[in-house]
């Protein structure tokens, strides 16, 4: 379907949809980023405990 659209050749509409990819890209990674942020913050403060 993506790949339709893009065909059409409505540039407009060609950028909305990279623009919406990149828009689901990045979540997922900064996602990941908190959760080892977090895991390792979280390590460090048990290995001070000791």
């Amino acid at each position: 379907m993506c790949k339709a659209v893009v065909e059409g050749g409505n540039e407009t509409i060609a950028e909305g949809v990279n623009n919406g990819i990149t828009y689901l890209m990045v979540f997922p990674y900064i996602l990941v980023g908190v959760i080892f942020y977090f895991l390792y913050r979280h390590k460090k403060n048990l290995s001070k405990t000791k």
